[in-house]
């Protein structure tokens, strides 16, 4: 079953609604866009056979008219050679044509009224599928943007950076210990012209594995865009 089964239900629709409603807005919308698509190609065949209909009914009117004029002159000759009985038979005949003429008068009208509502569906409906093919780029552009933002989340929060961090913090820690110790040792004596030289080692040592990690963790970040 479609999402429509009835004309008249996609011209109502609430396309919004629908749409609030659904658990996979871009599938549905690409589902009723064919299920329009669809109702307007056979509304679309439905017309031109009611314009065939009336083109027929217009040159059978044409034909009648022209057998009605036919019958009247053939009466008006009857008269004129004095037979009576061919001229009522004439006006017989041209009666029941202008019978014929005045039923497919009525058809006739009906197919123009049933023509102009068509009209108006398609009008109508052809609206309607151009607000769901804007509806359908907006939902899939919206898509696009959330699996991206979702990507840039998920590098955010990526163990591997959280454990970048907890590293880096730790050499902090570790660092701010080896100055308390360095400080600590210093306190109430001086130090040897080795010590000096082993303790400004040790800090660079430190101090350039604190920059290597500052530099993996500024590459590791995820670029914006």
């Amino acid at each position: 079953m479609g999402i429509f089964s009835r004309l008249t239900d996609i011209i109502n629709s609430n396309l919004n609604a629908i749409l609030d409603r659904a658990e996979d807005p871009e599938k549905l919308i690409r589902l009723v866009i064919q299920e329009m698509e669809d109702t307007l190609v056979e509304v679309r065949s439905s017309t031109v056979k009611t314009i065939a209909e009336r083109k027929e009914i217009e040159r059978r009117l044409v034909t009648l008219n022209r057998e009605l004029e036919d019958w009247q002159r053939k009466a008006e000759l009857a008269l004129s050679r004095d037979r009576e009985d061919l001229a009522k038979g004439a006006l017989v005949a041209k009666s029941k044509i202008a019978e014929q003429i005045e039923a497919l008068q009525h058809q006739l009208v009906h197919i123009e009224e049933a023509l102009a509502k068509s009209s108006e569906d398609i009008s109508r409906l052809q609206e309607k599928l151009t607000d769901a093919k804007k509806r359908e780029k907006a939902i899939v552009l919206r898509q696009k943007s959330a699996a991206s933002r979702l990507k840039v989340n998920s590098q955010i929060h990526d163990d591997r950076i959280n454990e970048a961090f907890a590293r880096f913090e730790q050499v902090e820690r570790n660092l701010d210990e080896m100055e308390g110790r360095v400080e600590a040792f210093d306190l109430g004596r001086k130090k040897t012209l080795a010590e000096e030289f082993s303790d400004l080692e040790a800090s660079s040592k430190v101090e350039q594995e604190l920059a290597d990690l500052k530099a993996r963790l500024h590459n590791s970040k995820p670029v914006a865009g």
